[in-house]
C-alpha cells in the first residue's frame, strides 16, 4: 500500500503548478467570510436596514394606530355580533345591525355636536360690530382713542392681517374637518373588514403555532379576545349611562345646549383615568358662562356622580371583562397615554389584561415546572 501511495505524492507538485497555469493571476486566497472588512460591511448594512425599518415605522405611525383602533373596536363589537347570533341571525346579518347601529351612533353625534358650534359661531359674529360700537362710545376709550389713535390701528389691524389670519384659519378648519371625516370613514371600512374576517383572522394566526399548542394558545387567544370584547362594551355602556344622566340633570337645570354637552361627557368618559373629570370640567365650565348657580350645580353634581360611577358603577360593570388590579390599571393607562396619547390610554388596559394571562397562564407554570 505504501508503494501504491508513493506515486501519488508525486504528482501533487504537478497538479498545483497545473492549477496555476490556469489561473494567469494566481490561485485565490482565503474567502472574506471571516474578514474584519466584511464583518464591518455587514454590520453597517444591518445598522442602516434597522434605521430604515424604523424610520418606515415613525413614518406610517398613524396608518398603524388606526388599524389597531379598528381591530381593536371590531374586537369590542364582536359580542354583539355573536349575541346577535345566538339570537338565530346569521352572521352577515348580525355585523349588518351592529354596523348600522355604530353608523347611526356617530351621525347621531355629529348632529348633536354641530348646529349648537355653529349656532354660537354665528352669534358671536352678529354681536362682533356691536361690541365695536360700544367699545367705541365708551368715554375712556374715546379719551384714549384722542390722545393714542388706537381705533384707526386696530380697524388697519382688523382689515390685513387679522382678516387674513381667519381666512387662513377657516381654511385649515375645513382641511382638518375633511380629514377627520376620511378617516371616520377609512376607521369604519377597516372595521367593518375586521369584524367580517375576525374568525379568517383568528384561525390563520394560530395555524402559525405549533401543533401541539395551538389547542392551548386557542383557548388563551378566546380569554383574551372575550375579555377585550367586555372591556370595550363595558367602557361604552358606563359612558353612555354618564351621558344619559348628564343629559337629564342639564335639562331639569335648564342649561342650554344639554344633548351636546351630554354627549361630550360621553365621549371624555371613554378616555381612562381623566376623561370624565374632563369633561365634567368643560360643561361645567360653559354653565358657569350662562350662570354662576347653574356652574355650581354642575360642579356638585358631577361631583357626586363621579364618586358613585367610581365605587358603584364601574366595578359592577367591569367585573366579568378584565382582570387587573387598580395599580396596574393606572401604570398601564399612564404609559399608554405618554406613548399613544388618548389611543394609548385606551388600548392599555386590556393589552395590560392580555399580558397578565399571558404571564400567568404560560410564563409562571414554566417557572414553576423548571
Amino acid at each position: 500500500m505504501s508503494a501504491e501511495a508513493a506515486p501519488s505524492t508525486k504528482d501533487e507538485p504537478t497538479a498545483v503548478q497545473d492549477d496555476e497555469a490556469a489561473q494567469p493571476y494566481g490561485l485565490p486566497g482565503k474567502p472574506l467570510a471571516r474578514g474584519p472588512f466584511l464583518f464591518g460591511l455587514v454590520g453597517g448594512l444591518g445598522v442602516l436596514t434597522a434605521i430604515a425599518l424604523a424610520q418606515m415605522v415613525v413614518n406610517s405611525l398613524s396608518t398603524i394606530i388606526l388599524v389597531v383602533v379598528a381591530m381593536f373596536l371590531a374586537v369590542g363589537l364582536n359580542p354583539a355580533v355573536e349575541a346577535l347570533q345566538r339570537r338565530g341571525l346569521a352572521r352577515r346579518g348580525a355585523i349588518s345591525i351592529v354596523f348600522a347601529a355604530v353608523i347611526v351612533a356617530f351621525t347621531l353625534f355629529g348632529l348633536a355636536l354641530v348646529p349648537p358650534v355653529s349656532q354660537q359661531l354665528t352669534e358671536f359674529i352678529e354681536a362682533v360690530p356691536g361690541y365695536i360700537t360700544e367699545l367705541s362710545n365708551h368715554p375712556t376709550v374715546r379719551r384714549i382713542d384722542a390722545d393714542f389713535q388706537i381705533l384707526p390701528q386696530v380697524k388697519t389691524f382688523v382689515t390685513s392681517t387679522l382678516g387674513p389670519s381667519l381666512a387662513t384659519g377657516i381654511m385649515g378648519a375645513g382641511l382638518v374637518v375633511l380629514n377627520g371625516v376620511f378617516t371616520t370613514v377609512t376607521l369604519l371600512a377597516l372595521m367593518l373588514y375586521f369584524l367580517g374576517s375576525l374568525h379568517t383572522i383568528k384561525d390563520y394566526l394560530l395555524k402559525l403555532v405549533p401543533a401541539s399548542r395551538r389547542t392551548r394558545t386557542g383557548a388563551i387567544t378566546e380569554q383574551i379576545l372575550s375579555g377585550i370584547g367586555g372591556y370595550v362594551a363595558g367602557n361604552v355602556l358606563i359612558s353612555v349611562i354618564a351621558g344619559v344622566l348628564t343629559w337629564i340633570f342639564l335639562s331639569i337645570a335648564d342649561i342650554r345646549y344639554a344633548l351636546a354637552l351630554a354627549l361630550v361627557v360621553a365621549l371624555t368618559d371613554l378616555i381612562p383615568l381623566v376623561g370624565a373629570t374632563i369633561g365634567a370640567v368643560l360643561v361645567t365650565g360653559v354653565a358657569l358662562l350662562q350662570s354662576v348657580p347653574a356652574g355650581i350645580a354642575c360642579a356638585i353634581f358631577f361631583v357626586v356622580y363621579q364618586q358613585v360611577e367610581n365605587y358603584l358603577i364601574y366595578p359592577r360593570v367591569m367585573k366579568r371583562s378584565v382582570d387587573v388590579t387598580p395599580a396596574v390599571t393606572v401604570i398601564a393607562a399612564l404609559f399608554g397615554g405618554a406613548l399613544l396619547g388618548i389611543v394609548g390610554a385606551l388600548l392599555a388596559i386590556p393589552v395590560a389584561a392580555a399580558i397578565a394571562l399571558i404571564i400567568r397562564e404560560v410564563v409562571l407554570p414554566r417557572q414553576d415546572g423548571a
